[in-house]
């Protein structure tokens, strides 16, 4: 027997499954932002694959759809994955991903990373059991929104009004803001709401927050959102140019010098994301795979930063920061 012709009866003989695995497998990664924006989300995500056997250009190949920060996009860019006929589909980065990715297949396997409730948005019935071709990751960086209005009033506890911008186009924003509403009512302060969805629009808030100031507002809250904390070192450049007393869901923030941060690991949802994945790739049937919910969260503390803005950052807070940046 001529060498070809064994070898081709040896993969014939393999069990379809062994024959299967010869192929590598493509999975789709629906990105709501920018390459660059994105980067230490995709770095852990990937590792997370790693954990779980998989290596891109190794053994996986990846498809990525990028939506620039534009919502409206999602739709098209995950039909274009699914018509690619990947075998998972990766949505993370927040509500509108994985509502993208749901609405576009019921057949294609999803995970989605984000930090709202996945129930209450409708993603899945149940936490244990989510069913179906979907399961992910939820972080607590939607429902800690409150205790970031609670943090700045500590700072900034003379203030009888905080600034609060909102993504006007997220699915979380209404109950995120009836949340903030209900925690300003205990606190005894009042809300001054701002709306952005463009990072034209950030340029239009700090100039008002400068008149703001002269009617009490003492500081800015920005609620949780993928376009928000992608654009945490735009932010902060701004808060800091304009002198404004910020606290933002992404330790990239106060990093960058913004105030103070508090919110989910995003490395934590991100890597466990890239294992969900690829235990799916091993045959794990996604409904099958509970919705895990990442109960880390940090505290940053830019230290220098309340310093410049005349903030003595009381020590009880500073003892109960994650990372103070001196």
């Amino acid at each position: 027997m001529r060498r070809r012709e064994f070898v081709a009866g040896l993969v014939l003989a393999l069990p379809i499954g062994a024959r299967a695995q010869q192929t590598i497998p493509t999975i789709g990664y629906l990105g709501p932002e920018s390459p660059t924006r994105f980067a230490s989300r995709v770095k852990a995500f990937q590792d997370g694959l790693a954990e779980a056997g998989y290596v891109e250009s190794r053994n996986l190949k990846i498809e990525y759809r990028w939506a620039e920060g534009q919502y409206d996009r999602l739709p098209s860019l995950v039909e274009d994955l699914v018509q690619q006929q990947v075998a998972v589909i990766v949505a993370p980065g927040g509500a509108p991903v994985g509502l993208a990715a749901k609405s576009a297949t019921t057949t294609i396997p999803i995970v989605f990373e984000m930090g709202g409730d996945p129930i209450r948005l409708g993603v899945v019935d149940n936490l244990s059991r989510p069913g179906g071709n979907i399961t992910g990751i939820s972080s607590l960086s939607v429902e800690v929104g409150p205790k970031r209005l609670e943090l700045l009033h500590e700072l900034v506890p003379t203030a009888s009004t905080m600034a609060v911008v909102v993504n006007p186009t997220s699915p979380t924003a209404k109950s995120q803001l009836s949340n903030l509403q209900e925690t300003a009512n205990a606190l005894g302060l009042k809300l001054q709401i701002l709306q952005g969805s463009t990072e034209e629009d950030f340029v239009l808030i700090f100039a008002s927050l400068a008149q703001l100031s002269l009617t009490g507002v003492g500081g800015l809250v920005f609620t949780s959102d993928p376009f928000f904390a992608n654009r945490s070192e735009q932010l902060a450049a701004l808060a800091v140019r304009h002198g404004v007393p910020a606290v933002h869901q992404s330790r990239d923030f106060p990093i960058a010098g913004g105030l103070v941060s508090f919110g989910g690991s995003f490395v934590t949802s991100h890597r466990q994301a890239g294992v969900y994945t690829g235990r799916i790739l091993k045959g794990e049937k996604p409904g099958d795979l509970p919705v895990q919910q990442v109960t880390k969260v940090e505290l940053l503390i830019n230290a220098r930063t309340a310093q410049t803005l005349g903030i003595k950052v009381p020590a009880a807070l500073l003892a109960r920061a994650d990372e103070v940046i001196e």
